[in-house]
């Protein structure tokens, strides 16, 4: 970790309370500085982790199970059709401090596929050993 403080760990000390919008003794959730659309909030582990590899299993329940209220919320607070849950590990991660973004959405709101180019597997049997790769990590886990 370089030597800038972590912003997110600044926010889950009280730093920008008027963008909060829940928090209990694991996470905290708030609005996204740059947000996708209106409503769309980023909920963390108050404590620092960079990525979901890292997180303890405590700390996972805590965050997905308020990561799940905040969705509902947003969704009502916002007369979403939809949630868009988004966690990077590593690569498009701009802030290393484990975070999921919640997303409001609405049928036709212009957003498809901005992240996810298709690249189908080449055959059947690329895809089998690709299943069997991960199969085989999954084990050592």
């Amino acid at each position: 970790m370089d030597d800038k403080p972590c912003v997110f760990c600044e926010i889950a000390r009280g730093s920008e309370r008027e963008n909060v919008v829940f928090e209990d003794e694991k996470t905290i959730a708030f609005l996204d500085k740059r947000p996708v659309y209106r409503g769309h909030c980023i909920i963390i582990p108050k404590e620092h982790y960079e990525t979901l590899m890292d997180l303890p299993d405590d700390v996972t329940l805590a965050l997905f199970k308020n990561t799940k209220r905040l969705s509902k919320a947003v969704m009502t607070a916002m007369e979403a059709d939809g949630i868009l849950n988004i966690i990077n590990n590593i690569v498009s991660q701009s802030i290393p401090h484990l975070h999921v973004h919640v997303i409001p959405r609405k049928r036709g709101d212009g957003l498809r596929g901005f992240m996810w180019p298709k690249r189908p597997y080449k055959d059947e049997a690329e895809k089998l050993e690709t299943a069997r790769k991960i199969k085989e990590a999954m084990k050592g886990l």
